[in-house]
């Protein structure tokens, strides 16, 4: 694949060789401003998705695909399915399929790594377009889970009774604990930060906000987070906001929270048990509360440069950031020994190829 290339150390302007892996990347540095050819980009990890193409992942059955399906066509190459705060059985029944999906990877569809528990562990003060399920977090419960599907990433609200130990049971396990849906202080983010936690839930969103004398949940992200995730449809955060947020934290990266309106027309949707309506650019409930988005990593991707990013650096807060904070040292760059995750852009950033893990979707 011939074009302006993005690696670690720089754009090159020359041929990514690669088979399932990268094998090599030949040429010379390039500033991409001085030629036509195409960008080619790490394809884009997604760590925050609840549905596309009508599906949601609380469904079950065949929807994990069709939704990383949904998602690869606009250059997610790996993802986590994201599940909704619910009744047990229900949160059952979508990490069976899940986890069946994480083993199974279809043509033409992102990888699935994983999943990431958004619900039940979070303050039911604070459920945004969550349905009203929200209770204690257990370890038990967290390892029954986690025998079903592999449990990358869950939010917790710290301030619940016993939650703030539990953060450190599960960072030690080796899951990411993110801070969300939450209506701490900020005193409890940096102590659940002191205890392992490692990202915040949709910054900005469905937490405290920042006030001069009483900083928040928010001011604690930004005064002492090296990760969060962020959704740049320019509906959930203001430009301003995340411009803010890109100066405090430095591995602040971008997730989609896209459900199944994601890729579809105006009309009805599910989102777990509540009921949601795409219409103006977005999602909500019936009383027009924000719920999840119809965002896609290409057009967040294109928001961030429309914001003033350069390309390079929107590229690592959609790929390379996310990768970091998985631990996944194999994407979200194109080095060789890297699966051979990539996208192809026109000059306007739109989409002209995706390949995953080798194979042209």
């Amino acid at each position: 694949m011939k074009g302006n290339i993005l690696t670690p150390t720089g754009w090159i302007h020359g041929e990514l060789r690669h088979g399932a892996f990268i094998e090599g990347v030949d040429g010379h540095e390039v500033d991409p401003a001085a030629n036509g050819d195409d960008y080619i980009l790490p394809g884009f990890i997604d760590v925050h998705v609840h549905g596309g193409a009508g599906r949601d992942m609380m469904e079950g059955g065949d929807a994990p695909h069709v939704i990383a399906a949904l998602h690869a066509k606009h250059g997610t190459t790996a993802l986590l399915a994201t599940t909704m705060t619910a009744p047990v059985e229900d949160i059952q029944q979508a990490l069976d399929a899940i986890g069946a999906a994480c083993k199974s990877r279809g043509k033409g569809e992102a990888r699935i790594l994983g999943v990431h528990l958004e619900g039940p562990y979070i303050n039911s003060g604070k459920l945004g377009a969550q349905p009203p399920y929200a209770r204690e977090a257990t370890l038990d419960e967290v390892n029954r889970f986690n025998d079903q599907a592999p449990m990358r990433l869950i939010t917790v609200a710290p301030e619940i009774d016993g939650h703030m130990a539990l953060v450190r049971a599960i960072a030690d396990a080796g899951i990411r604990v993110q801070i969300g849906h939450t209506s701490g202080t900020y005193e409890h983010g940096v102590q659940a930060l002191e205890h392992g936690a490692a990202g915040f839930t949709h910054l900005f969103n469905a937490m405290p906000g920042l006030h001069h004398r009483d900083p928040g949940m928010v001011g604690a992200a930004l005064a002492h987070a090296e990760y969060a995730e962020i959704i740049p449809d320019l509906l959930h955060v203001h430009p301003g906001a995340i411009k803010t947020a890109l100066r405090c934290i430095p591995k602040l990266f971008c997730v989609t929270d896209s459900t199944a309106a994601a890729g579809m027309p105006d009309g009805q949707y599910m989102l777990g048990r509540q009921v949601v309506h795409k219409c103006m650019g977005g999602v909500r409930l019936a009383d027009g509360t924000l719920a999840g988005s119809t965002l896609t990593m290409d057009q967040a991707l294109r928001n961030l440069v429309k914001i003033g990013l350069p390309l390079e650096e929107a590229s690592r807060r959609v790929s390379t950031n996310a990768a970091d904070y998985l631990g996944e040292t194999r994407r979200g760059r194109l080095a060789p020994g890297c699966h051979a995750d990539f996208v192809v852009l026109d000059r306007e950033l739109n989409i002209k190829a995706v390949y995953i893990e080798g194979e042209a979707q």
